[in-house]
């Protein structure tokens, strides 16, 4: 089996609520901080793949990067050649936490949604 990995920002309090439920249900998960080890071009790809959502879910729409950067305005325009391209290059422009577990891929965390997937 896979290893499931947690892709959080340590400052982030929606990432600190998910790994307190993940604790709470006893689900072991390797944390690894975006700002530090960002997703890679290829990673992006295959948790998208299999998270089955929209690309545009992967982006981190509330974060300053992306007001900085006016995503609201470029991201309808852009290939997803581009987004992926973006969105490697820093790892505050992807939404989180992100639970990585073998074919699943939950990306933001949403109790109801992560219950529903985990158990």
């Amino acid at each position: 089996m896979s290893e499931r990995i947690f892709v959080c920002y340590p400052r982030c309090t929606t990432c600190k609520k998910a790994e307190k439920w993940l604790s709470e249900k006893g689900i072991a998960a390797k944390v690894r901080d975006i700002k530090e080890d960002n997703p890679t071009e290829k990673e992006l790809r295959q948790w998208h793949k299999k998270s089955g959502l929209p690309l545009k879910r992967f982006f981190n729409t509330s974060g300053l990067k992306y007001k900085e950067l006016s995503l609201k305005d470029k991201l309808p325009s852009m290939s997803e050649e581009e987004q992926y391209k973006l969105l490697a290059t820093d790892g505050m422009l992807v939404k989180r936490p992100i639970l990585v577990d073998g074919d699943k891929v939950l990306v933001g965390f949403k109790e109801q949604e992560w219950k529903d997937a985990l158990s």
